[in-house]
């Protein structure tokens, strides 16, 4: 995947901390550290948006969606 260029600037002790694990090998560099730190945070992101549009799914009208069609089969499916 192509990479872009960006500047940021970081509190001087959370660069610290980055150094440290570049320097124990915890991260190959700079870059990959605030690489994976980024796409973490977005996948927590992703994840609590589809949790919370899980929540507003209303149960009754979810089973009646999934047994939508089917004639005589749900007899051969395990409970909820």
């Amino acid at each position: 995947m192509a990479a872009g260029k960006i500047a940021i600037t970081l509190d001087r002790g959370l660069l610290k901390e980055i150094d440290r694990g570049v320097k124990s090998g915890l991260f190959k560099n700079r870059s990959r550290a605030i690489e994976e730190a980024v796409r973490e945070k977005l996948e927590r992101h992703r994840q609590r948006r589809l949790v919370s549009e899980v929540k507003k799914l209303d149960p009754k009208e979810g089973r009646a969606l999934a047994e939508e069609g089917m004639t005589g089969e749900e007899a051969t499916w395990p409970g909820y």
